[in-house]
């Protein structure tokens, strides 16, 4: 048998096409057969984490069976009468929570580049699952806590590679029901033009922009033919590749998903037509950015607020901002450039949160039409292309040589 990186090659759509079959003729006639779904769960985690990737597989089964008996533990400690909803305990399990995955992060930095023996592909993806389930057992809003459900939604093998991230009570929703005949056939159709979508995104727009325009653009031609207009055609080719790779991959899984009844939601909103930075994260991996703002940022202005940390609303959303952005940076990993991405886009929510204060103080002055709008969407698609540039390490390239890129 031969193992697939999830949507990476053609003939991985042939076995999803095969194995999906009885699963839909089910979902069209009123049944969701649960489990011929978990075997189709089983044989494509295998696909991705078996044979030569026995390591991450057995990593991902002690992972996955650890995170499930705390979350499990934690939900029934909040369901007790008597529960004194102790905040230590809820941090302990937050941080029990992400604990592997900071071992998996921080391994290389540590160890010269040497990756963690605990880490598998996914592993980010899974743990915002957990520790999003874990703070909002907290609140309240989970009443009800199925571990084996829960398990089928950590490992919904259309999302566990690299998202979209899911939220539980929203899975259940779906996993729990079977759509309407008409509302499948509808799902059906949206879920075929996604993947149809997303091959043209991924193989085609991604493949163009990666593998025939990028290569053009490596460092030696840009000192053999000008260094001022390749590096910016190097940043909006890498700019596009990276749209397109990633958003035809999320296209796949949202698509699959909804094949299989379950309404995955969307990562990308052209995000190429924002008007700000700030629209820019609402329609840019947005699952991401919405974990980060209701679970980092929003808890982050809460907690600050509480204590009295500043004074200022306006003070603490700032430093929220920054902090939660340098937090995004460095969970894409423990090099400067994308330190520095995370702080360049922090910043740049401060400073359109100003703006936006400012204009909406001087609106009579400041115009507003069709070409101001324009603008704005250029200047805000230059300055993600800019940082896109920064997180792409070509500026690691600049200073330190092609040996460190």
């Amino acid at each position: 048998m031969r193992w697939y990186i999830p949507y990476g090659n053609p003939t991985y759509f042939i076995w999803l096409a095969v194995a999906l079959i009885p699963l839909m003729i089910g979902l069209l006639y009123g049944h969701r057969f649960r489990w011929y779904q978990t075997l189709v769960s089983l044989f494509f985690l295998i696909l991705t984490f078996g044979g030569p990737n026995w390591r991450t597989g057995i990593a991902l089964i002690c992972y996955f069976v650890y995170q499930v008996l705390l979350v499990s533990a934690y939900f029934h400690y909040r369901r007790r009468k008597d529960s004194p909803n102790k905040g230590w305990v809820f941090v302990l399990s937050v941080i029990l929570a992400i604990l592997p995955l900071v071992v998996v992060k921080v391994t290389p930095a540590i160890q010269s580049g040497k990756q963690s023996i605990i880490g598998f592909l996914g592993i980010s993806y899974i743990t915002f699952k957990v520790v999003q389930t874990i703070m909002e057992t907290r609140d309240g809003f989970i009443k009800e806590y199925h571990p084996i459900i829960f398990g089928q939604f950590l490992l919904f093998f259309p999302t566990i590679s690299s998202g979209p991230i899911d939220r539980y009570r929203r899975f259940v929703s779906d996993y729990e029901a079977v759509p309407a005949q008409k509302d499948y056939l509808d799902l059906v159709q949206t879920g075929v033009r996604y993947i149809f979508l997303g091959f043209l995104y991924k193989f085609v727009l991604a493949y163009y922009f990666g593998s025939v325009l990028m290569p053009q653009m490596q460092f030696g031609a840009m000192m053999a033919h000008g260094f001022s207009w390749y590096i910016v055609g190097y940043m909006y080719t890498y700019s596009m590749d990276l749209f397109f790779d990633f958003a035809g991959y999320s296209l796949f899984a949202v698509g699959i998903s909804y094949l299989m009844g379950i309404k995955t939601p969307m990562n990308f909103n052209h995000p190429f037509k924002s008007k700000n930075i700030k629209d820019f994260w609402n329609r840019w991996h947005m699952t991401l950015s919405f974990w980060f703002r209701d679970y980092i940022f929003m808890r982050l202005v809460f907690f600050m607020m509480k204590h009295k940390v500043f004074k200022s609303r306006i003070t603490t959303a700032n430093v929220c901002y920054i902090i939660n952005m340098l937090i995004m940076g460095f969970w894409h990993g423990e090099t400067w450039f994308y330190i520095l991405y995370g702080l360049l886009h922090g910043c740049a929510l401060v400073v359109n949160d100003t703006w936006l204060r400012y204009k909406k103080k001087h609106q009579d002055k400041i115009p507003h039409n069709k070409f101001t709008e324009l603008f704005a969407i250029f200047i805000t698609f230059n300055f993600v292309c800019f940082t896109f540039l920064i997180f792409s390490g070509f500026l690691n390239t600049l200073f330190f040589g092609p040996s460190k890129f």
